[in-house]
Parts: structure tokens; C-alpha cells; sequence
């Protein structure tokens, strides 16, 4: 995990935002979609630089997963999934394909 600790995705999702992070990223098709500027990017041309995985109180299948990206052309934006078995595995497929480069 990343230097910040949230508790919520909406602090997940603000506190990203808040740090430079204002893109909102889809996967469609195989690429990421910046849905704001309408860019879209292959894994290759981006790096996972944070990410934050939260659970349900209340049900465990609740859960996801926030993702901080940076494509090489500096874009920086946020991609968010459920992980386990809500997963979107389009998202999980590509972003076995991008690169890690997290700060401890």
C-alpha cells in the first residue's frame, strides 16, 4: 500500500484527486478511457503508482480496490474496481499488464 491511509473509497478517491490524481480511468475494449478528456491509453503506457483496497463492514463481498495511474504522457487519473467476486475481470486482465512502481 501507498504512504496515505484512507478508510473510504470516497477518501480514497478525494485525497487522490486532491494530490494531483483528477483523471477518472475506464477500461473499455482493452484500453483505459480518461472519460473527461476522452484519451485513451494501453497498459504499457501506464504505471500503477498507488493503490487502495477496502472491505465492507458489513458484507464482505463489498470490497474494491482504488488504483492511482500515470500514463507516460503525465495524464494522471483514478481507476476503481471491485475485487473478488464482483471483479470486472477486463480490469483485472489489463492491469496484470501494467507496471507496478508504488513508493513504500
Amino acid at each position: 500500500m501507498a504512504v496515505h491511509d484512507y478508510r473510504t473509497m470516497t477518501e480514497a478517491v478525494k485525497g487522490l484527486q486532491d494530490r494531483g490524481f483528477p483523471g477518472n480511468f475506464e477500461v473499455i475494449d482493452g484500453l483505459v478511457h480518461d472519460v473527461g478528456s476522452g484519451q485513451t491509453f494501453l497498459a504499457h503506457e501506464l504505471t500503477i503508482v498507488e493503490h487502495h483496497r477496502f472491505e465492507g463492514i458489513s458484507d464482505p463481498d463489498d470490497s474494491s480496490v482504488c488504483y492511482a495511474l500515470k500514463a507516460r504522457d503525465g495524464t494522471r487519473g483514478i481507476l476503481v474496481d471491485a475485487y473478488g467476486t464482483y471483479a470486472d475481470p477486463d480490469v483485472s486482465e489489463f492491469l496484470t499488464h501494467v507496471p507496478i512502481h508504488e513508493k513504500n
